[in-house]
């Protein structure tokens, strides 16, 4: 009676076919979120009340006559969580041997959820905190105006300081990730190339935030991001689609 070698296990192919099935799954999972995530803050943030950002006097004003605005960024916050939750399903997906792109995407998915805790404060302090100051200051009776707005300022500083380093930490995730998605055969060698410029490019943002406010610089920064991210998301949709059919 003849044995089949022993290096042969007969549920092998089935286990590598589970495997890359839930590998595009994830995958699939993992574009869709990134893409929805990023399109939906860039229309939620058209809603967002708009002037000189870095003249407090006049934005605060502006801020206070705003009837959306905690809308929305609580709206701001939902996007970023599906957009962030798309890195996470991007990590699950990278179905990889390569050392260096398995730690890379761990190191991602680490950095992505300091991110997400960091948006959160940065809502609670932008999108509640500052709201509730400048509505103080707007109806504070003279005498009592001077140290309002002192306090609506330390809110914005507070602001500047959370939103700077949620950029470093959201910029060092796509760096990482795109560190392991170059490693993966399937994937075109540009999407990769595009998610570190975005992280770049988020990193830029929060060394001028940290630095200058919400300068006109900050504002080109943002602009580059939301194109680059765009660019490789699409790009991802597209691979993903055509692995699929």
């Amino acid at each position: 009676m003849q044995h089949p070698p022993a290096s042969v296990h007969p549920d092998k192919g089935m286990i590598m076919d589970n495997r890359a099935f839930s590998s595009r799954r994830s995958l699939c999972l993992s574009a869709g979120l990134l893409l929805a995530g990023q399109l939906l803050y860039i229309v939620v943030t058209q809603f967002h009340a708009g002037g000189d950002a870095n003249n407090h006097h006049a934005i605060f004003a502006t801020y206070a006559a705003n009837g959306i605005w905690t809308a929305v960024h609580l709206g701001q916050f939902v996007s970023m969580a599906i957009l962030i939750a798309g890195l996470f399903a991007l990590c699950s997906a990278l179905d990889v041997r390569d050392g260096m792109a398995t730690w890379a995407g761990r190191f991602g998915a680490a950095s992505a959820t300091v991110a997400l805790a960091l948006y959160g404060i940065l809502q609670a302090v932008d999108g509640v905190a500052l709201k509730q100051a400048v509505n103080a200051w707007a109806v504070a009776p003279e005498a009592e105006k001077a140290a309002r707005f002192a306090t609506a300022e330390a809110i914005r500083w507070l602001e500047w300081g959370v939103r700077s380093y949620q950029d470093f930490a959201l910029g060092l995730a796509l760096l990482l990730f795109a560190v392991a998605v170059v490693r993966l055969a399937w994937a075109p060698r540009p999407i990769a190339s595009l998610m570190g410029l975005s992280g770049l490019a988020y990193l830029v943002q929060g060394w001028v935030l940290g630095s200058q406010g919400f300068s006109s610089m900050h504002s080109a920064a943002i602009v580059v991001a939301w194109v680059l991210s765009l660019a490789w998301m699409i790009w991802l949709a597209i691979v993903v689609w055509r692995m699929r059919n």
